[in-house]
């Protein structure tokens, strides 16, 4: 997660992607919490690969320790300091590479109920798409092993697309890949691949096989990250979690579900949902709110907002016309 999440502007400048709340829990809080779910087996640490401590500094590392913590694990911070590839940063994490690990890229949100096959070297989570063409996809062979791994083929080759969450036995044995192809500066774009690796262990003879999940969605810009938001809201509704905090204040508001109310938020005169997430300590009056995203301690009121996505200490009210705006913000 060392990227800056530049897609997602003005929302990432001052927080990662990876920790932008997503029906009230932050991306990479629940994709860690999903992996758990699926590797059903203690883990004993969480090792994240960060960028420059300048933007990712001591409150963010602190969130993060709370997560591995939260789920009974030790949390490890790692830095990636130049944009060298997905490679690269498995390597900045080289103490960590030792027995069995789960590689995921921290901007992507599952719901899976695979289990891991124990006969598998290495598990490549995959999700089957209609324009496989615009994908890192999987080739297989009559036996359902992984053989291959082909970027944006123009031929068909499968409809099972990569999403970026990988699993290995023995990850010690990606490691020495991934060092051979440092030391021989085997590059894309001036950037280290995973695939390289991979490839490696295939050629070696490592068993590969896909755990196909039920749904990826992905929160790399705006619009998609909303609806990521809807469906994340639907399914932790479906799962029995509590979607409004006893400590909000509902006063003359009508919620249609499924909604995200977070601790201490204010509602007054007010129709919000469905899709809707509202983060901590935020206030709204005399408003329709539909399919969107607010964060934490924001003030909005005599608005109607739909498909909107606000961050944190927003003031907003939709009767003024004097207004201050800061950059890549956008009023559609």
């Amino acid at each position: 997660m060392a990227g800056r999440g530049s897609r997602l502007r003005p929302h990432t400048l001052t927080i990662p992607k990876p920790l932008v709340p997503v029906a009230g829990i932050p991306i990479v809080e629940q994709l860690v919490r999903d992996i758990a779910g699926v590797v059903n087996q203690a883990i004993e640490e969480v090792a994240f690969v960060l960028g420059d401590p300048a933007f990712f500094g001591d409150e963010i590392v602190a969130q993060l320790l709370k997560i591995a913590s939260d789920i009974g694990a030790k949390g490890t911070i790692y830095r990636q300091l130049e944009p060298l590839g997905t490679g690269h940063a498995i390597m900045c994490a080289a103490p960590s590479l030792s027995g069995p690990a789960v590689v995921a890229y921290a901007d992507t949100l599952i719901r899976a109920k695979f289990q891991l096959d124990p006969e598998a070297d290495s598990i490549i989570w995959v999700k089957k798409v209609a324009q496989p063409e615009a994908y890192g996809v999987v080739q297989l062979n009559e036996q359902g092993a992984i053989t291959e791994l082909v970027e944006k083929p123009k031929n068909f080759v499968s409809d099972l697309a990569v999403i970026g969450i990988y699993y290995f036995k023995a990850i010690e044995k990606l490691k020495a890949a991934l060092q051979t192809v440092l030391d021989e500066k085997l590059t894309h774009g001036g950037e280290y691949q995973i695939n390289d690796g991979i490839k490696r262990l295939m050629s070696a003879g490592d068993l590969f096989l896909p755990g196909e999940v039920d749904e990826w969605m992905d929160c790399g810009n705006k619009q998609i990250t909303l609806e990521t938001n809807s469906k994340m809201l639907g399914f932790l509704e479906a799962e029995g979690n509590e979607m409004i905090d006893p400590s909000a204040v509902l006063e003359n508001a009508t919620v249609i579900s499924p909604c995200y109310i977070g601790p201490n938020v204010q509602l007054k005169n007010v129709t919000l949902g469905p899709g809707v997430s509202i983060g901590t300590g935020t206030v709204i009056e005399n408003a329709t709110v539909t399919h969107s995203l607010i964060q934490n301690n924001s003030t909005i009121s005599n608005a109607t907002l739909h498909r909107a996505m606000i961050g944190n200490h927003v003031i907003f009210d939709g009767r003024f016309t004097e207004i201050s705006l800061g950059d890549y913000t956008e009023m559609i």
